[in-house]
């Protein structure tokens, strides 16, 4: 069993290394083919060998073989947690069928943290795609009851455009499209819980960044990481959560 943790975790930096380019490119309309991967310094195309994930950032100490620019440490960041993650959800939930919906989710969440860290943006293709997997797996896959899955969608979707409604835009409309996913996947009672631990999530750091002066007041700050950190939470821990909290209230 060991074994298919080991590959799991090589698979999961692999995919992390595409996730990369995916979250960096679509947002700006660019190829995720062509061109081929590139120091964004000197423009010098990468061999096989400065693209091992995490391995090639640490062997050239985080520069550029060519013109020594430093690479960004998101890059061995994203790779490195993908393949924590996908190692993560065999190890909560078994290896069982309900792994692709896990494995799934995890590449949604590495995507829009990359797109949604450096431009702010969540890409409505992305979810698209999401959107028609999380679909076709849980046709598969179903919740109990079936229907649940639109109900989340539903759910998800109305919850947030409320909000954005009331706030007068203190929410993204990639934010408010991402929620009708994740309730594709999780359903009513998770994608509540999930948008629950979004915001604690999102407060606690906004709070930490005022008080050490990171972030100024009125600077927005990406939503989607939190949202992401709040619905795996939410999906691996939170059926064992509601019923802690009914136990011991109800």
């Amino acid at each position: 069993m060991n074994i298919l943790y080991i590959i799991t975790f090589f698979y999961g930096i692999i995919l992390g290394s595409f996730f990369n380019v995916v979250g960096l490119r679509v947002p700006l309309k660019q190829s995720i083919v062509k061109p081929r991967s590139h120091c964004p310094s000197c423009g010098h195309t990468l061999g096989p060998l400065e693209l091992i994930p995490v391995v090639s950032f640490v062997i050239q100490g985080g520069k550029c073989r060519r013109c020594k620019a430093s690479i960004s440490p998101l890059y061995p960041f994203v790779e490195l947690m993908t393949g924590v993650l996908f190692v993560f959800a065999p190890f909560v939930i078994g290896w069982n069928a309900e792994l692709f919906i896990a494995w799934t989710l995890i590449s949604l969440f590495v995507i829009v943290f990359v797109s949604d860290y450096k431009y702010m943006i969540i890409p409505d293709k992305v979810l698209l795609v999401f959107a028609v997997i999380f679909l076709l797996e849980r046709i598969f896959l179903p919740l109990s009851p079936w229907w649940d899955s639109i109900a989340g969608a539903a759910a998800g979707f109305g919850l947030l455009l409320f909000i954005a409604v009331i706030s007068n835009g203190g929410i993204g409309g990639g934010d408010i499209k991402l929620f009708a996913v994740i309730g594709l996947a999780l359903g009513t009672k998770l994608v509540l819980l999930s948008f629950f631990f979004a915001t604690v999530f999102g407060a606690v750091f906004g709070l930490a960044g005022r008080i050490t002066g990171k972030l100024e007041k009125g600077n927005p700050i990406p939503f989607g990481p939190f949202i992401g950190l709040g619905t795996l939470c939410a999906y691996f821990c939170g059926e064992t959560i509601v019923y802690w909290y009914l136990k011991s209230f109800f």
